[in-house]
């Protein structure tokens, strides 16, 4: 992954077919909480989602357009605040350089709708090493039992 690059998608696929959907659009299908994070590029507080402690078997799809994000495999505790992840389901997910605070960050974003996901960070565990730091409003959990949702958009 070149984190230098503008929509750079993870492991060098682009497999998902982008939306053209206006953002208003989306503020009408979702809570005002969901689209600050998701369209604004926003983060809520830390702590404040049951999705960090979320420890069943599933798929977590983003919260506007359904896309599977991140299999809870991928999923661990990094005692942050956040539901973090050491990686997403390849081509659904991409990234950009931040430049909001002092230091470069690379944010992600669901590589269908660019719903802002959250921040990738270098202390994640094996085999990765990455901390894909969610935002648990930016996100939609689906147990195994159930079937995943129709993409919308």
């Amino acid at each position: 992954m070149s984190n230098a690059t503008e929509g750079t998608p993870q492991n060098g696929q682009d497999t998902v077919r982008k939306l053209d959907k206006p953002h208003k659009e989306w503020k009408k299908e979702l809570s005002d909480g969901q689209y600050d994070v998701l369209f604004n590029e926003a983060t809520e507080r830390a702590g404040s989602s049951p999705l960090d402690g979320e420890k069943r078997s599933g798929t977590f799809v983003c919260a506007a357009c359904y896309l599977p994000l991140f299999a809870s495999t991928a999923k661990f505790d990094s005692g942050t605040g956040w539901p973090s992840f050491y990686q997403p389901i390849a081509g659904h997910v991409e990234t950009k350089r931040d430049f909001k605070l002092i230091w470069p960050r690379t944010e992600y974003h669901c590589a269908r709708c660019g719903g802002h996901q959250g921040h990738i960070f270098d202390d994640g565990p094996k085999p990765t090493g990455k901390r894909y730091c969610n935002n648990g409003i930016a996100l939609r959990f689906v147990q195994t039992s159930e079937k995943l949702p129709e993409l919308r958009g």
